[in-house]
């Protein structure tokens, strides 16, 4: 079916890092790119610093971190009349340092709450418009990360992800728990295992909705963009030194602007329509730069577990299973 009309996008976490540039690149491919964000001033401000024209984007607030915000964004986007053609979830927190889990305002563990449980109903939310846009590519794409997969390099550096059993999830993380394992609080292990949540929603996504709907449900990591502000919650040496680590030790660097294109690319390119898909450029493993389907973590490609992390994420976000 031949395209007649601009195709939209919506971009969670929009006002920095790789959403920033990826939307400044599907704006320039002549998307209309929904900034999805906390803070509007400031994503006001660095639309207009990249010269992303002001035709091509819209900015409506979005705190995954509250269910609540998340459906008053779903009834804001609804209100623009724009037709949804994809979703890219990127926005994530990471605080390495906290000592005690903060908590969202339904009481979940906030990096378990902003990273995986209110992209997870917003996927849900979201799907009902995807399905009744009519254009011919439509796309749900959530960003993973090397750290979720103990069988990469990335990943092998401790602690590791462990969903166990979703004990946590079980209980709806109730005070004192506030891991997925039921474990004791961890930060780095609380994002890497909200990320593991991620690519499995990307999955059940795929093996739920792909064959009736016709959507492709995809992951990706675009490499590492070590100066990203995702690390801005880290020691300030850490974020002089990772940036250097990875340009010149291991070779994994990847630029803000590069990644954000990668996004798009997984987006809008016809060689990604492929659902179920977690793509990778892993700078290690291969050096012509070209992009290839990774094999994801042994949690994360557990039908069971998905299915499992599935129903409980539902429940705790107050939807059907």
């Amino acid at each position: 079916m031949e395209q007649h009309r601009q195709a939209t996008v919506v971009i969670t976490g929009a006002s920095s890092g790789v959403g920033l540039y990826a939307a400044k690149a599907l704006a320039a491919r002549d998307w209309h790119v929904v900034m999805a964000c906390r803070d509007l001033p400031k994503t006001e401000k660095v639309a207009q610093e990249l010269n992303i024209p002001k035709e091509n984007y819209t900015i409506l607030p979005l705190d995954l971190g509250s269910l609540t915000s998340v459906h008053q964004f779903v009834e804001k986007f609804r209100a623009t009349g724009k037709p949804l053609d994809a979703l890219v979830c990127n926005a994530a927190i990471y605080m390495p340092l906290i000592k005690e889990p903060l908590r969202s305002p339904e009481g979940y563990e906030l990096s378990m709450a902003t990273n995986h449980l209110g992209h997870f109903l917003l996927c849900n939310l979201l799907l009902e418009d995807m399905q009744k846009s009519d254009f011919s590519d439509r796309r749900m794409v959530i960003l993973g990360t090397v750290t979720h997969n103990p069988d990469e390099l990335g990943g092998k550096i401790p602690p590791r992800p462990d969903l166990g059993n979703f004990e946590g999830f079980a209980v709806g993380f109730q005070d004192p728990i506030s891991m997925a394992d039921g474990k004791k609080f961890e930060p780095v292990k609380a994002y890497k295992d909200s990320k593991v949540c991620n690519v499995l929603t990307m999955r059940e996504l795929d093996r739920r909705y792909h064959a009736s709907t016709g959507i492709t449900f995809t992951s990706l990591y675009p490499g590492c963009v070590a100066d990203t502000p995702l690390f801005r919650n880290h020691y300030p040496l850490f974020q002089k030194i990772f940036p250097w680590f990875q340009k010149n030790i291991t070779g994994g660097y990847v630029s803000q602007e590069l990644a954000g294109e990668r996004v798009a690319m997984v987006v809008a390119d016809p060689e990604y329509k492929q659902s179920g898909a977690y793509w990778s450029w892993g700078n290690r493993q291969k050096k012509d730069g070209k992009s290839f389907v990774q094999k994801v973590s042994p949690q994360a490609r557990d039908d069971e577990k998905g299915e499992r992390m599935w129903e409980l994420s539902a429940k705790l976000v107050g939807i059907s299973g």
